[in-house]
């Protein structure tokens, strides 16, 4: 049955004449032990809430996956499928890709972030154990590569699961000391056993080659109280003639010579993609030794009280509680109301105090940023190692571990999950971020101290370019909104937004409120929206400006009233919903001023879809500076004055 993944990996690898042999071959013993004696799975239900996860961290090593899901009788990965491995428009990639292939419980490809992705599966099935029972129990197993734990994001993930004692964690590391330079001996020289074991890990070092052993190891895993690392000794490409244990079969296509020399090492001379029917049937059985856990675990779901189980089934569903908009509505009266200048950190929080009540499925965390991120509130108890019943994580400074975790928990389900640090430190969790984007999920992250103004801390720590990289990820939503009311409406979009991660980006400095209306609409829902229109005829200025310069703009208009120059302002809390908009739309709202002045403290990328390229920027060229915040704006020339200035040097231009 082994040898079944092992031809299929290397056949794949060969059509395609690309892709990573190695891991699959040497891996085999595992995944087999694993998908025919341990996992909890039904290959016909691959989306059953209460299966064992398993992530293959090494992407690379994809076809051992495919492979798995063709043989165990996933209906959508066929013969014609693996045939296609790597080409376009096929359900076979060449790193595995949620949404994109039934089965697949996680996009991975960069080391190391299955591997941190699934401390947040594990995390999740605890806290939903903890909330409804047992009808939440499960695991999650991890097949890792020397390579993902050579990435720094690894020591994160371990450090995370092993203070959080996540016991239903397994992983496999896939020991074979080979890596594509060469042996894993010319750059690391690491005993992992030793390393995770300091992180309160469980950790064996066994035979990855013996069926016998693995389950051995397996079993007494799943009956510890912390996690488990199993380091299986492998040979990379075990079957190959020349290559096996050598970097070239780590990613070379084997060619048919080498080809033809495993098959008569594995005793396998069958044609190339042809299982002989009784080791089909033999995996095709073990596709279905799931099935009847699974229908017993339906059975059990309906004898919930019917108030748990409508709960649990909606937060599956990924729908918000139906009095969401209620408590939404009532809160926008209360800010409109509000006159007090605040901080949109601080703005956030006090609206988290009112929507942690609502949306119980929301979990919130900082990245050992706690009293300066503003996540954490008193409807959020904290989650710890001796209690999962929590919803509010300490991640420790782990801002990498941290963001991949939370992709984790929003894949796991059931729970809406946001992290929390600095802007400037959302150069940590970038991968992780990328991730979560080009997997479509409901992950949420919070960076504070957005810009110059966080002050004295100085340009290390003053994020001034992060903004536009940000928003240069495909499918990403980054917020910045001006005060409290744009706060709470970009944290409802956040929460609504299904198919697409969101980022809060916030001020540590007060900001005075700008808008004292109440309208029920969602205005930042559009991107960008008129806040003032110019009250002295045809506007010849239009001013754009995000969060903490939207009053600034507002304070330059007032200038240029006074001067005789109509301007108006246009507040622009989420330039992706905008750009989003059809042609129409977005030319309604940019308007027919002649004069465009775009306002951010920050580099311009990004604000000449807006301005255009001959349009005034008024923001940063360069790094920022330590000093109280309301000195920097002045230095920096980031001012009403300013901004007045370019306008009245344009109109007489």
């Amino acid at each position: 049955m082994a040898n079944a993944i092992r031809a299929l990996a290397m056949d794949a690898v060969e059509k395609a004449k690309s892709g990573h042999p190695g891991l699959p071959m040497g891996a085999a013993d595992i995944a087999t032990v694993l998908f025919t004696k341990v996992l909890k799975y039904d290959a016909g239900a691959t989306d059953w809430p209460d299966r064992d996860r398993f992530v293959l961290s090494a992407g690379h090593g994809s076809m051992l996956l495919y492979a798995l899901l063709y043989l165990t009788g996933e209906p959508s990965m066929t013969v014609d499928q693996l045939q296609h491995f790597r080409q376009l428009g096929s359900i076979t990639p060449g790193h595995p890709e949620y949404h994109h292939t039934r089965g697949v419980e996680t996009t991975t490809g960069p080391l190391g972030q299955g591997l941190a992705t699934s401390v947040g599966m594990a995390l999740a099935e605890r806290m939903l154990n903890a909330e409804f029972g047992d009808i939440v129990n499960h695991h999650t197993y991890v097949l890792v590569s020397d390579g993902d734990l050579m990435e720094g994001i690894s020591q994160e993930a371990i450090a995370i699961a092993g203070h959080l004692k996540l016991n239903r964690l397994i992983v496999f590391h896939d020991e074979n000391h080979v890596s594509i330079d060469g042996p894993l001996s010319l750059a690391d020289s690491v005993d992992q056993v030793k390393r995770f074991q300091a992180c309160n890990w469980n950790a064996v070092r066994i035979d990855g080659h013996d069926p016998a052993a693995i389950l051995r190891a397996i079993r007494k895993a799943q009956k510890s109280d912390l996690p488990t690392l199993i380091a299986c000794k492998t040979i990379i490409g075990f079957g190959l003639p020349t290559r096996a244990g050598t970097s070239k079969a780590h990613s070379d296509a084997p060619g048919a010579e080498e080809i033809a020399g495993a098959r008569r090492n594995l005793n396998w001379p069958y044609e190339p993609f042809v299982i002989p029917d009784p080791i089909l049937a033999a995996w095709r059985k073990a596709g279905k030794r799931g099935r009847a856990s699974r229908k017993a675990w339906l059975a059990a779901l309906q004898t919930l009280p019917a108030d748990s189980r409508g709960e649990l089934e909606r937060r599956w569903r990924g729908d918000l509680p139906a009095t969401f908009g209620e408590t939404v509505e009532d809160l926008k009266r209360k800010l409109a109301a509000d006159p007090a200048a605040v901080a949109t950190r601080k703005g956030s929080q006090a609206i988290l105090e009112v929507l942690a009540k609502a949306v119980p499925e929301l979990i919130t965390g900082s990245a050992d940023l706690t009293p300066s991120n503003n996540t954490k509130v008193a409807a959020t108890p904290e989650i710890g190692p001796s209690s999962y019943a929590g919803r509010y994580i300490h991640w420790g400074v782990r801002e990498h571990g941290m963001a991949a975790a939370v992709n984790g928990i929003a894949l796991h389900g059931g729970f809406i999950p946001s992290g929390a640090s600095f802007l400037t430190f959302s150069d940590y969790c970038r991968p992780a971020l990328r991730l979560s984007a080009l997997m479509g999920i409901h992950a949420i992250e919070v960076f504070t101290h957005d810009s110059i103004g966080l002050g004295e801390d100085g340009p290390t720590h003053q994020p001034v370019e992060h903004l536009a990289a940000l928003r240069a990820i495909p499918n990403m939503l980054v917020f910045r909104p001006a005060d409290q009311t744009e706060t709470l409406e970009c944290w409802q979009l956040a929460l609504e937004t299904k198919r697409t991660p969101s980022i809060l980006a916030l001020t540590r400095q007060n900001l005075p409120r700008i808008r004292d209306t109440f309208t029920s609409e969602n205005l930042s829902a559009a991107g960008a929206y008129e806040i003032i229109p110019a009250d002295i005829g045809e506007a010849k200025v239009s001013i754009f400006a995000s969060g903490s310069e939207v009053s600034l703009a507002l304070d330059a208009r007032k200038i240029l009233a006074g001067q005789g120059i109509a301007t108006r302002v246009v507040s622009v809390p989420c330039m992706e919903l905008f750009l989003a908009k059809d042609a129409d739309t977005r030319q309604a709202i940019i308007g027919s001023a002649p004069i465009r002045i775009a306002v951010e403290a920050a580099v311009r990328e990004g604000w000449d879809a807006i301005i255009g390229d001959d349009g005034i920027f008024i923001g940063m060229s360069g790094f920022g500076a330590s000093a109280p915040y309301k000195d920097l704006y002045q230095y920096f020339k980031i001012t009403p004055e300013a901004v007045a200035e370019a306008a009245v040097r344009r109109c007489n231009g």
